[in-house]
């Protein structure tokens, strides 16, 4: 009968216990799903060692997560699987500024500030001045956009990581462009960091002879009325892990330009422009 379970048939097998009047989209997800996890077992020829291995690592891995730690989005993260959906969720056409991944320090509410206003309040780092512009597709300048940024500090860490060291909202703020599309704000020249290391994940990438670095890099999520959303970074272009990004998330389009100046309201200068899809 079709039912009964063999190794050659086996993801048919659990497939056709499904109900046929499920969600049509939980059933296509599932049956995918079951078809590549049985096929993953049959290629490697999985031992039962390894199996039980991977249900450890999945326990460890749940069993570090709390609310200020999520270890399940760190190894989607690690393993390029979080990209790979932002990628696919976000198809854009020649010249719009690309998408990726959002992080998990971003923080709501950040503070509304004035054009040209800085950013850094624990006086670390060295100020490097980012200016630019938001525009459509036809490079027209996109008034009321909302630029909402954040970065690390010249310690590396965020501020909800040190709490009781860096001041609140410190290296993060939201400017909203006027007519001209422009944008200006002061905060530091980011440095690199490594994702927390001290779990599952930290122990799997040691096993594989990965680092645990992110290159050095700014946040930004652009809103603008009748155009698609924008998360994204800017990362420097001089920084040693642009190519083994951790996380995967540098594109090449998103290398920004880091000037030294001198003379100017900060030692160094950052343009890029933004470009929108409309929504």
């Amino acid at each position: 009968m079709a039912g009964y379970f063999t190794e050659e048939g086996s993801a048919e097998a659990v497939n056709a216990r499904m109900d046929e009047n499920i969600d049509p989209r939980l059933a296509e997800v599932m049956a995918c799903l079951v078809r590549h996890l049985h096929a993953f077992a049959k290629e490697t020829q999985l031992t039962q060692a390894e199996w039980e291995y991977g249900i450890d690592f999945l326990t460890r891995t749940g069993g570090i997560c709390s609310g200020e730690r999520q270890e399940f989005i760190l190894l989607s993260d690690t393993l390029g699987f979080s990209m790979l959906v932002d990628a696919i969720n976000n198809r854009r056409p020649p010249g719009a500024t690309e998408n990726t991944v959002l992080g998990p320090f971003h923080v709501a509410g950040a503070p509304i500030r004035q054009m040209g206003d800085g950013i850094s309040l624990d006086g670390k780092g060295e100020s490097c001045l980012y200016e630019g512009r938001v525009v459509d597709l036809d490079g027209r300048p996109i008034a009321g956009a909302r630029i909402d940024v954040w970065s690390d500090n010249a310690d590396g860490f965020y501020d909800v990581q040190q709490p009781d060291i860096q001041p609140r909202w410190n290296n993060r703020g939201v400017f909203v462009t006027g007519p001209d599309g422009a944008y200006r704000f002061i905060g530091i020249k980011p440095v690199s960091y490594p994702i927390p290391d001290d779990g599952p994940v930290g122990q799997m990438l040691g096993h594989l002879g990965r680092h645990p670095y992110r290159p050095a890099h700014m946040h930004y999520i652009v809103t603008a009325e009748g155009h698609q959303g924008l998360v994204t970074h800017t990362f420097v272009g001089d920084d040693p892990y642009l190519g083994s990004d951790t996380v995967f998330g540098v594109k090449k389009t998103l290398i920004a330009p880091f000037e030294r100046v001198a003379g100017g309201p900060a030692a160094w200068r950052s343009p890029f422009d933004f470009v929108l899809v409309p929504d």
